[in-house]
């Protein structure tokens, strides 16, 4: 396939001399699934011609982009061009006028996405030529991420990277022929400017479209052979212990010793690393490599937490670290993060038993509950990076959460009584969060000169190094430290807040059930798991059609709190029916409400319906009917930000299994690993959750039965037992004695273990045996965890 560089060479006729280089400031691309914006261009164009700049006085005719639900597509509603939304009258309109179509896509918290909008889409001049020469069309990322995906997939493979805003343009039949992502409104000393772009493309569709219209139809197809995933002549997976060994050794070639994590910068939490590690350990725990992969997870999970992606003030992660250090972070908050890392924290703190985890897992469920919950139980999607440092002024990214040595010692001026030299409160807690009066942020990460004596609290020094340099007590110092947080917290309601994505998925309120319900198993907290137990009734009467039995992908909150839909509605993609299952499957064990686990499973048949390719194996991101157009129909082969969705349908399947014994579920499980062979082979660290799987699969799958009363304080007492122990590769099923309760009729064994002497008893089944009777929670977590 040619290169970006080559192939837009060729058909626009440009000098290969003086191109223009793809840089990045504070972005990522796209394969780590990263949502923030990358600079980057695949279009290499020389420099030259001027445009006028964006109007001062904004446009406030809106465009039909206000008639969307979308808080993405809303913010351009007000833009000078002339927008569609992703649909049939915006390809309709190519093809009748013979017009490229101009495709851009972003999300609503995406800082390079909002500086597009302010210097491109809100100029005149630009405008008019999107609105003239192509029909443009606007895409929610969040809401078509099929779309997203499809053309990502161009742009990654003709450019240096990928990232948000993307920007790309098609054919009238939806091919793609040029792609980049950010681009400034002018042409500078490296990047061609988004005028010149245009101006460019729009000569080349009138004299050379056919050229076009071929190299757009070579592309397509070389991506078609590209993206395939097929079981092909294979009839089993790979080996686990030798994918296993594999990932983990190219981790632990990228491991960051000092500041954990597995790259320079940016610096991503990545918790599907996280869980691929703390599996490896369980089961190499005797061994040096065992022990390194334990170490690794632990010491990335501590650094974060002292770090600076995490909001010491008002709790949960920012999307990731700028630096090496995790210390100056890119602002934006997502709902995925968080209900990701809290099961990671939740699992240290099962493996570790220091309290440290289990804290931070509380605290980044009290942020979510507290700013990104909806009143009926579901959950908003993201915190925007950006906000106005003062009311009336134009915003900034970090300006919400950043701090003055002045703004401090103000808030903190009480005079700490015993220390060994004269002490407020603002200097404890400056020398211990790392503030200077110059500021902590280095000024390679303020090329604008804008942060200057702004600093990001970080735990410069441990809670017994800190009393330690003062004399103090170490409890009264952790309360000093909390007390002056909570004045920050206090403080900081009175500045101006980031934009709130209300926009509601269902693939990411599926992620944080399993996030309330795991961390409320863990810690045995009951209230956590209500707030999962809220979620998953969001889901049900929100985002759930009983007639045909799909989930929908989106939902939004209306002007007075309310649940609206768009008309027509955006159904489930493959992620929102597997992050959802995995949600249901693990408010199960937390609750031992088997409604739930049924629900799990009449959506596994739905996924199955729909995505499941009974050719190939695997499954689609998208039904056939929903991506109708689009040059290709891929399946998710990335474990990034977020897990491939057929990374956990796979261990979705490993589980129903061990629920209901149904063979064909254990069968599409092998098949889905065995047509992604190739991938874990080529890059097993790309799949890390699939390898897990697959490790899971090849092993003895444990179904540990509690026999007795949901309510009862023994059962809770085995239950609890069973949830305080990693016990990554099993299902949790409890026993009412009930022969016509749903899960005795899909494991009919149950109905032959007993209660002991009319105690709750719990039994641990393998291959089709099951251990003798226990009914002490000492005796089974020794045969759990020997």
């Amino acid at each position: 396939m040619l290169s970006a560089r080559a192939w837009l060479g060729r058909v626009l006729l440009l000098p290969s001399a003086g191109a223009g280089l793809a840089t990045s400031r504070r972005g990522s691309s796209s394969r780590d699934k990263d949502r923030s914006a990358t600079v980057s261009s695949s279009v290499t164009m020389p420099a030259g011609g001027k445009g006028s700049r964006p109007s001062s006085t904004p446009q406030r005719v809106p465009n039909r982009l206000i008639h969307e639900k979308s808080p993405y597509l809303l913010q351009h509603a007000y833009n000078p061009v002339d927008w569609y939304p992703w649909g049939q009258e915006a390809f309709n309109k190519a093809r009748k006028e013979n017009k490229p179509i101009f495709l851009s896509v972003g999300y609503s918290t995406c800082h390079w996405c909002h500086m597009m909008e302010e210097e491109s889409f809100q100029n005149e001049e630009i405008g008019r030529l999107l609105s003239e020469d192509f029909v443009s069309v606007k895409v929610d990322r969040e809401e078509r991420p099929d779309v997203d995906k499809v053309y990502m997939t161009f742009v990654q493979a003709t450019s240096s990277g990928g990232g948000w805003p993307m920007n790309v343009w098609l054919t009238p039949n939806l091919q793609p022929f040029v792609g980049g992502t950010y681009f400034p409104p002018e042409d500078g000393l490296t990047q061609v400017g988004f005028r010149t772009v245009l101006l460019r493309i729009r000569e080349q569709w009138k004299q050379n479209k056919n050229a076009l219209l071929e190299n757009s139809q070579r592309v397509t197809t070389a991506l078609l052979a590209r993206s395939e995933i097929s079981v092909g002549n294979r009839q089993l997976p790979p080996s686990a212990a030798t994918m296993n060994s594999r990932c983990f050794q190219q981790l632990d070639e990228g491991y960051d010793e000092e500041y954990g994590g597995f790259a320079e910068a940016p610096k991503f939490p990545t918790p599907v690393i996280l869980s691929f590690l703390f599996s490896y350990w369980l089961s190499h725990r005797l061994t040096q490599d065992g022990s390194r992969a334990q170490q690794m997870a632990l010491h990335t999970l501590k650094m974060m937490a002292n770090g600076g992606i995490r909001d010491h003030v008002g709790q949960g992660f920012h999307r990731y670290s700028t630096d090496r250090q995790w210390h100056v972070p890119h602002f934006e908050k997502t709902l995925y993060d968080q209900a990701q890392l809290a099961v990671a924290y939740s699992q240290a703190f099962q493996i570790s038993g220091d309290e440290f985890y289990s804290d931070v897992a509380k605290d980044i469920l009290q942020y979510v509950t507290r700013s990104l919950s909806h009143r009926s139980g579901g959950f908003y999607s993201a915190e925007d990076a950006d906000s106005p440092p003062e009311r009336g002024m134009r915003p900034r990214e970090g300006a919400y959460y950043m701090w003055t040595v002045k703004e401090v010692q103000q808030l903190l001026p009480e005079p700490v009584l015993g220390a060994t030299e004269p002490l407020t409160s603002g200097q404890l807690f400056m020398k211990h969060y790392g503030l200077t009066e110059a500021g902590n942020i280095s000024p390679s990460q303020d090329p604008k000169g804008e942060l200057q004596g702004q600093n990001v609290l970080t735990v410069r020094y441990s809670l017994e190094l800190t009393t330690a340099r003062f004399g103090l007590d170490v409890e009264a110092v952790r309360t000093l430290l909390k007390m002056g947080l909570e004045k920050l917290f206090q403080a900081r309601k009175h500045r101006p807040k980031p934009h709130l994505d209300s926009k509601m998925l269902a693939a990411w309120n599926g992620l944080m059930v399993s996030g309330y319900a795991v961390t409320g198993a863990v810690l045995g907290q009951d209230r956590l798991i209500n707030y999962a137990t809220n979620g998953a009734k969001f889901l049900k009467r929100h985002m759930f059609d009983v007639a045909s039995g799909r989930l929908m992908r989106t939902c939004y909150t209306g002007s007075a709190g309310t649940v609206e839909h768009s008309n027509p509605p955006c159904w489930g993609f493959l992620e929102d029916y597997a992050f959802v299952v995995r949600g249901l499957l693990d408010l199960y064990e937390a609750s031992q409400e088997s409604a739930w686990l049924e629900w799990a499973l009449r959506l596994q048949d739905t996924q199955d319906r729909l995505f499941w390719d009974s050719q190939g194996g695997g499954y689609f991101y998208s039904e056939a009917e929903l991506g109708a157009g689009l040059p290709l129909r891929l399946k998710d082969d990335q474990d990034g930000a977020e897990p491939s969705a057929n990374s956990v349908s796979a261990h979705n399947l490993l589980r129903l299994h061990g629920f209901t014994g149904h063979k064909d579920w254990m069968d599409k499980c092998v098949c889905l690993l065995t047509a992604f062979s190739e991938r874990m082979h080529r890059v097993p660290v790309a799949l890390p959750e699939m390898v897990r799987t697959l490790s899971a699969q090849q092993q003895t799958l444990k179904q540990i039965v509690i026999c007795g009363d949901r309510q009862a304080k023994d059962t809770k007492a085995l239950v609890q037992c069973v949830h305080s122990i990693y016990i990554p590769n099993k299902v949790l099923i409890l026993a009412d004695g009930d022969p016509s309760s749903f899960l005795s009729r899909q494991l009919p064994f149950l109905s032959t273990l007993r209660r002991l002497e009319d105690q709750a008893t719990a039994y641990v089944c393998e291959n089709q045996a099951c251990s003798m009777p226990i009914t002490d929670p000492c005796e089974l977590r020794k045969l759990l965890h020997p």
